[in-house]
């Protein structure tokens, strides 16, 4: 029987068709994932309508738990999912994993209670991360290789676009006919994606002698955990603000509800452009954009706490440049855990998903403290800069480590061995290979 060809080796327009659909299932996580937060006033008055009667600030932050519950699902899932998923294909994990969150998505339109949409959101959360892992790595198979970053970005470009134009649009639409409707229409999303993947994606077979265990050695690794550390707490300063963005285009700017669309369209744009960015200087250098993109990421934050007070431009540009500097990481920390993870490239692909609902379950419920707090809708952009500063902090700590052990190994080695002249192999888009076993407990390092 004559083998299936590679996944980058099938036609053009097979290749197109199946990055398409997978980025059509991010196009369903992101609608999902963000138009709640352009509708959390919509859905605390439905669902919370005395508390929002007589203590609004309340009854807003206590809706951002629907945001956190969903982010809880993800970090639960991700992992979780990455390890059963060992021993099926890529193609049916995914396919399966887009029907998982059309069942969650669902139940999130049919709740009739508080408390169930809560479990319903964390429900729709679970299949996030992994569906993110492996569609990254379906992506970079099917780019060919030595295409890690661009592949991830592909992945991500449907969570990007749903932020362009599609939570816009639902935020729009749930204004009009409620936010309900909008679950509905996003559910619907996700059918399609099954149904385009199961059309376009080219059968992938299982990867015969793995195990679950084999995957969960990475989690050894402490770089593994540094990185996990790095975008939980980093990502965090954005999903602050991000949060509660219809409340502080009302209360901050002064602008009128209807103007929460674009505000949500500007940082949408910001995002998309981000990660188009992104994939490209992370092939260049993986260090290059963590030391340029979060420097540039806590600027735009700054930017925004200045801007922002009474000035719907200044609204617009800060959303625009935080979301910009923020996915322009996304691929790079991403590339970074799937290196780390070594074998174990599902689970690492999936962990920077769950590391990132971290910082969403992380920023909604810091910046939802300081607005019960009576801080005012302006106190999550100060939240927002001290989370994105120690993240830049995290991220400059481990890198000097990390260059520091490298050159005391590589000292060592050269005293036992004196006719040694390699180098330990660095992290970055152009050594794609793994440490050798004479340092495979040491950290990798980042850069040349």
């Amino acid at each position: 029987m004559t083998p299936p060809a590679a996944p980058h080796e099938i036609s053009a327009r097979r290749r197109t068709l199946a990055l398409l659909a997978l980025a059509l299932g991010g196009v369903g996580i992101g609608a999902s994932e963000f138009a709640t937060m352009g509708l959390l006033p919509g859905i605390a008055h439905g669902l919370l309508p005395e508390q929002m009667a007589t203590a609004p600030d309340a009854g807003i932050a206590r809706a951002g738990q629907l945001i956190t519950a969903y982010a809880l699902g993800v970090v639960v899932g991700a992992p979780v999912l990455a390890l059963l998923s060992v021993r099926w294909s890529r193609t049916s994990m995914i396919i399966a994993l887009a029907a998982a969150l059309a069942a969650g998505t669902v139940l999130s339109a049919a709740m009739p209670s508080f408390e169930l949409t809560v479990l319903a959101r964390f429900l729709a959360g679970v299949p996030h991360g992994a569906y993110f892992g492996v569609a990254s790595l379906l992506a970079a198979s099917l780019m060919g290789p030595g295409s890690q970053g661009k592949g991830v970005a592909v992945a991500l470009s449907g969570l990007t676009v749903a932020n362009l134009v599609g939570v816009p649009l639902m935020t729009a639409l749930g204004q009009l006919v409620g936010w309900r409707a909008v679950y509905l229409v996003i559910t619907g999303i996700f059918v399609l994606t099954v149904l385009a993947l199961r059309a376009a994606l080219p059968p992938q077979p299982v990867i015969s002698g793995r195990r679950a265990v084999d995957e969960v050695v990475a989690l050894r690794r402490v770089q593994l955990w540094i990185v996990m550390g790095i975008a939980a707490i980093g990502f965090a300063g954005g999903f602050a603000v991000f949060s509660y963005v219809a409340d502080i285009t009302t209360q901050v700017s002064g602008a009128a509800a209807g103007m929460v669309p674009w505000v949500l369209a500007a940082a949408g744009l910001g995002m998309t452009l981000g990660n188009i960015l992104g994939g490209i200087t992370t092939d260049r250098s993986l260090r290059g954009t963590l030391l340029v993109g979060f420097p540039l990421y806590i600027t735009a934050l700054v930017g925004l706490f200045l801007a922002a007070p009474g000035s719907l431009p200044g609204l617009l540009i800060g959303f625009f440049a935080v979301n910009l500097g923020s996915s322009a990481l996304g691929p790079a920390l991403q590339t970074w855990l799937i290196r780390v993870a070594h074998r174990s490239e599902v689970l690492g692909a999936s962990l920077n998903h769950a590391a990132f609902n971290v910082a969403n379950a992380l920023g909604a419920a810091l910046g939802g403290a300081v607005i019960a707090g009576g801080l005012g809708y302006r106190a999550p952009m100060v939240v927002a800069i001290l989370l994105a500063g120690t993240g830049f902090v995290l991220v400059a700590a481990t890198l000097i480590a990390l260059r520091v052990r490298s050159r005391r190994t590589l000292a060592v080695l050269r005293e036992h061995e004196p006719t040694y002249t390699g180098q330990i192999p660095a992290l970055d888009p152009s050594a794609e290979h793994e440490v050798p076993t004479r340092t495979d407990a040491l950290p990798v390092t980042v850069g040349g």
